[in-house]
């Protein structure tokens, strides 16, 4: 109901976004978006184009801040049916993935960034595997997305959105068949990994980094930090 009577109606009238390949998302059963990430608005103009509901893998922080504004964004993420995602590695973070593996079993399109973080440059980065654990494991078909000039609308930092137009482009659904039977060998999510990110740089167009997004920011932290 929010997104049809209020956040759709608002957003194309704002930003006019256009996409190509909508018809790539199946109308219904479960499939994995996975999408380059740009802005924070990234998880809001995706999902007010694709008609059927997207659940998102998003971060912890998001449900976690205090204040009034924060509870209303931990409200706004519960509501919308968004998954906490703990980035912190080890079991916290396989949690979140079960947790998002059981959605994909319940049918649910399912929204993630492979890069784990938002680009801090507008250059697509190396994807984390667990995009390809949650493929293998469900057996689902991935759809890669290009999110366009969303960085340009809200870059880091910037909490009031600038208002122009911004795009996305949906690709082919890919399916792993030959590495279902290895769904826990890491070079085999790896390699899914890997063909998920590539599908995506085609699509968007962006140079492609092998680092993680993740490292690069701490390393330009580091450098302002050394510079002042």
């Amino acid at each position: 109901m929010a997104k049809t009577f209020a956040v759709a109606p608002l957003v194309n009238t704002a930003f006019r976004p256009w996409v190509k390949g909508l018809d790539n998302v199946p109308a219904e059963g479960p499939a994995i978006l996975a999408s380059n990430h740009l802005s924070f608005s990234d998880s809001v103009f995706l999902p007010v184009k694709v008609p059927r509901p997207v659940r998102f893998l998003a971060k912890k922080d998001y449900f976690v801040k205090k204040g009034p504004g924060g509870l209303a964004q931990k409200k706004f993420f519960e509501i919308s049916g968004q998954i906490p995602m703990d980035r912190s590695g080890g079991q916290a973070s396989q949690n979140s993935l079960s947790a998002a593996e059981e959605a994909l079993r319940e049918g649910a399109l399912l929204g993630i960034y492979p890069e784990g973080t938002r680009s801090p440059d507008g250059r697509l980065y190396r994807g984390k595997l667990g995009v390809a654990r949650l493929a293998l494991n469900t057996r689902v078909p991935v759809i890669p997305v290009a999110m366009i000039g969303t960085e340009k609308v809200q870059p880091i930092g910037k909490k009031v959105p600038n208002l122009r137009r911004v795009g996305m482009i949906i690709g082919e659904p890919i399916h792993f068949d030959a590495y279902y039977d290895n769904a826990t060998d890491r070079f085999a999510q790896r390699a899914v990994t890997d063909e998920i990110m590539y599908q995506i740089m085609r699509l968007s167009g962006q140079e492609y980094v092998d680092v993680y997004a993740a490292d690069m920011k701490r390393k330009l932290d580091q450098e302002k930090k050394a510079e002042g």
